[in-house]
Protein backbone atom coordinates (compact mmCIF):
# COMPACT_ATOMS: atom_id res chain seq x y z
CA UNK A 1 0.00 0.00 0.00
CA UNK A 2 1.14 3.54 -0.81
CA UNK A 3 -0.54 6.61 0.70
CA UNK A 4 1.27 9.88 0.01
CA UNK A 5 0.86 13.62 -0.39
CA UNK A 6 2.72 15.09 -3.36
CA UNK A 7 3.72 18.71 -2.89
CA UNK A 8 5.01 21.34 -5.29
CA UNK A 9 3.47 22.60 -8.51
CA UNK A 10 1.19 19.61 -8.95
CA UNK A 11 -2.24 21.14 -9.54
CA UNK A 12 -3.27 22.53 -12.91
CA UNK A 13 -0.55 20.62 -14.79
CA UNK A 14 -2.31 17.30 -15.53
CA UNK A 15 -0.80 15.57 -12.50
CA UNK A 16 -3.93 13.60 -11.54
CA UNK A 17 -4.37 12.34 -15.12
CA UNK A 18 -0.69 11.36 -15.23
CA UNK A 19 -1.07 9.46 -11.93
CA UNK A 20 -4.21 7.66 -13.09
CA UNK A 21 -2.59 6.59 -16.38
CA UNK A 22 0.60 5.30 -14.74
CA UNK A 23 -1.35 3.48 -12.01
CA UNK A 24 -3.55 1.74 -14.56
CA UNK A 25 -0.49 0.73 -16.60
CA UNK A 26 0.93 -0.86 -13.43
CA UNK A 27 -2.43 -2.51 -12.61
CA UNK A 28 -2.76 -0.70 -9.28
CA UNK A 29 -6.02 -0.03 -7.46
CA UNK A 30 -6.60 3.28 -5.73
CA UNK A 31 -7.26 6.94 -6.34
CA UNK A 32 -5.79 10.44 -6.63
CA UNK A 33 -7.27 13.80 -5.61
CA UNK A 34 -6.37 17.46 -5.23
CA UNK A 35 -6.23 18.83 -1.70
CA UNK A 36 -7.15 22.38 -0.67
CA UNK A 37 -3.54 23.18 0.32
CA UNK A 38 -2.36 22.71 -3.30
CA UNK A 39 -0.96 19.22 -2.82
CA UNK A 40 -2.20 15.98 -4.40
CA UNK A 41 -3.11 12.92 -2.31
CA UNK A 42 -2.47 9.47 -3.79
CA UNK A 43 -3.59 6.09 -2.43
CA UNK A 44 -2.56 2.91 -4.25
CA UNK A 45 -2.59 -0.83 -3.63
CA UNK A 46 -0.90 -3.56 -5.63
CA UNK A 47 2.27 -5.57 -6.10
CA UNK A 48 5.32 -4.31 -4.19
CA UNK A 49 7.52 -3.84 -7.26
CA UNK A 50 4.77 -1.94 -9.06
CA UNK A 51 4.22 0.34 -6.04
CA UNK A 52 7.95 1.08 -5.80
CA UNK A 53 8.08 1.96 -9.50
CA UNK A 54 4.93 4.06 -9.14
CA UNK A 55 6.43 6.02 -6.25
CA UNK A 56 9.49 6.82 -8.37
CA UNK A 57 7.18 8.10 -11.13
CA UNK A 58 5.36 10.34 -8.64
CA UNK A 59 8.67 12.08 -7.86
CA UNK A 60 8.93 13.36 -11.44
CA UNK A 61 5.32 13.77 -12.58
CA UNK A 62 4.24 14.98 -16.02
CA UNK A 63 5.86 17.80 -18.00
CA UNK A 64 4.98 21.09 -16.30
CA UNK A 65 4.90 19.62 -12.80
CA UNK A 66 7.53 20.50 -10.23
CA UNK A 67 7.50 17.97 -7.40
CA UNK A 68 9.00 19.32 -4.18
CA UNK A 69 8.28 16.26 -2.03
CA UNK A 70 6.40 12.97 -1.81
CA UNK A 71 5.46 12.48 1.85
CA UNK A 72 3.87 9.45 3.48
CA UNK A 73 0.41 10.13 4.88
CA UNK A 74 -0.16 8.67 8.35
CA UNK A 75 -3.29 6.74 9.17
CA UNK A 76 -5.79 4.90 7.03
CA UNK A 77 -7.18 6.27 3.79
CA UNK A 78 -10.63 7.81 4.08
CA UNK A 79 -11.72 6.27 0.77
CA UNK A 80 -11.61 2.67 -0.39
CA UNK A 81 -9.20 1.71 -3.17
CA UNK A 82 -10.96 1.83 -6.53
CA UNK A 83 -10.42 -0.45 -9.48
CA UNK A 84 -9.71 0.75 -12.04
CA UNK A 85 -7.62 3.47 -10.44
CA UNK A 86 -9.67 6.66 -10.36
CA UNK A 87 -9.65 10.39 -9.84
CA UNK A 88 -11.72 11.64 -6.90
CA UNK A 89 -13.32 15.06 -6.99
Amino acid sequence: MLHVAVRGRVQGVGFRWFVRARARELQLAGWVRNLPDGSVEVFAEGERDALEHFQRLLKSGPPGAVVASVDTVGGAAREEAKRPFGILR
